[in-house]
């Protein structure tokens, strides 16, 4: 019933209980997880967890946290090995996380902005989705996806202004909601959910970060999701079981190759 479209099954929080916290968000209807890479370190990884679950597929690409330690052309030699290596994986479904960070000072900006543009340029070049993350970078994220002609993708927790919404949506992208619209003062992310054309929406937990309300502090789950998408549903007024056929729809446009894995 539900998707997560973004969450790091590989973090070490669920080294100990791993499959079985796949096994639980399984029994509550979450039938995908997305799992992201963050840096060439975990390429293979994410790889292996995505094959060993059923239901979930990942992304290849290279964080803009990770780019201070990194040498540009090596590490982008890399995912562009690993992403020819892969292409015909269906479980592979994005280019991803990639984005820029304007929020933590001490990330190199123009080392992340050229990190950002080589891999639009990956992602147009293996025709495959975006998974961004944005934080205090919204206009500069979006000129960029409109410069290199990229036209599928999320914009993970998406936390910025109508107009930039509209941005988004506009270049063809959806748009990440997760624990943060569950939280009764965080005013403007839930006018976003609640407002935004539900065919511009997907859910998403970032487990085990971006915990929900009731979780506050803990770690997330990707089986918190469908008591998320709860939370969506009163937003917007709408029964939980046509939410969850829109939202499949929506996830499946901007993430096609997700498909094969539901199938």
């Amino acid at each position: 019933m539900w998707l997560d479209t973004h969450a790091h099954f590989d973090a070490p929080e669920f080294d100990a209980t791993r499959s079985e916290d796949w096994g639980r968000a399984r029994a509550a209807g979450v039938l995908a997880q997305v799992i992201p890479a963050v840096a060439p370190f975990n390429f293979d990884t994410v790889r292996e967890l995505a094959h060993a679950h059923e239901g979930s597929a990942y992304a290849l690409g290279i964080h803009p946290m990770y780019v201070n330690a990194l040498d540009a052309e090596t590490a982008l030699a890399q995912l562009r090995v690993v992403l020819e290596a892969n292409i015909n994986d269906s479980r592979l479904v994005a280019v991803g996380e990639i984005g820029l960070d304007g929020f933590v000072k001490e990330l190199d900006w123009d080392k992340q902005l050229y990190f950002y543009q080589m891999q639009l340029k990956l992602a147009r070049e293996f025709d495959l989705p975006v998974l961004l993350h944005v934080r205090h970078a919204q206009d500069t994220v979006i000129k960029y996806l409109r410069q290199y002609q990229i036209t599928r993708g999320i914009a993970h927790a998406f936390n910025g202004s109508f107009s930039q919404a509209e941005a988004y949506i506009k270049q063809g992208m959806k748009l990440g909601f997760g624990g943060m619209m569950t939280f009764d003062k965080a005013n403007q992310i839930r006018r976003l959910a609640a407002q935004l054309p539900i065919e511009s929406i997907v859910l998403e937990t970032d487990a085990p970060d971006i915990p929900p309300a009731w979780a506050y502090q803990e770690n997330n789950y990707s089986y918190y999701l469908p008591r998320i998408a709860q939370t969506l549903a009163s937003l917007r007024g709408v029964d939980e079981a046509a939410l969850a056929e829109q939202l499949l729809q929506n996830t499946l446009a901007a993430l096609p190759r997700l498909r094969a894995v539901l199938s």
